[in-house]
């Protein structure tokens, strides 16, 4: 039954229009949710999966409560996302690196890493538009990414980072 949801999300439901459009935006959500509370592994009370938004097969991926995945976002099967995580249009998470130690073998002949490193995003967390995280980033709770960054490595919880390579910019204050 999995393989027919992922039929359905990927060659319609995908398609539809935006979680936010007027009018049609909430029933084409309502449709994207269903489908991927059948792919996921676990699935909380999801706010949005928007259009275009590919995540693999989705075996492995996880999702909190009140969280949500922007439009057009990439994000590997095996990630774990947290509680009211909000995630923009555009986020990018790679999967894996290509390997590139052997000089005497061109890159694109020396294929893949064979071992997947999984992301974490904790709870409370917000990825702006257009972030690229590389493979295996865990973003703790509270932490906050700002548009446009490349997180190449992991920050303390309650983080604000921005930049490329991302760098931090303060701390959010905790009440």
């Amino acid at each position: 039954m999995r393989n027919i949801y992922l039929l359905l999300y990927y060659g319609f439901a995908r398609y539809l229009p935006s979680s936010y459009a007027p009018v049609v935006g909430k029933p084409s959500n309502a449709i994207r949710i269903f489908l991927v509370k059948r792919i996921f592994k676990s699935c909380g009370k999801i706010s949005t999966i928007d259009r275009l938004a590919y995540f693999g097969n989705g075996k492995d991926l996880e999702i909190g409560d009140y969280s949500g995945i922007g439009e057009r976002c990439v994000v590997p099967k095996n990630t774990i996302i947290g509680k009211y995580v909000m995630m923009a249009s555009d986020v990018h998470i790679v999967q894996n690196n290509h390997n590139y130690h052997d000089t005497s073998v061109p890159m694109c002949f020396q294929g893949s890493s064979s071992k997947v490193p999984q992301t974490i995003i904790e709870d409370d967390c917000w990825i702006g538009t257009r972030v690229i995280m590389t493979p295996g980033r865990h973003i703790k709770k509270g932490s906050i990414i700002a548009a446009g960054t490349v997180l190449t490595k992991d920050f303390e919880e309650y983080s604000i980072v921005g930049g490329n390579p991302a760098h931090l910019i303060k701390k959010r204050n905790k009440l």
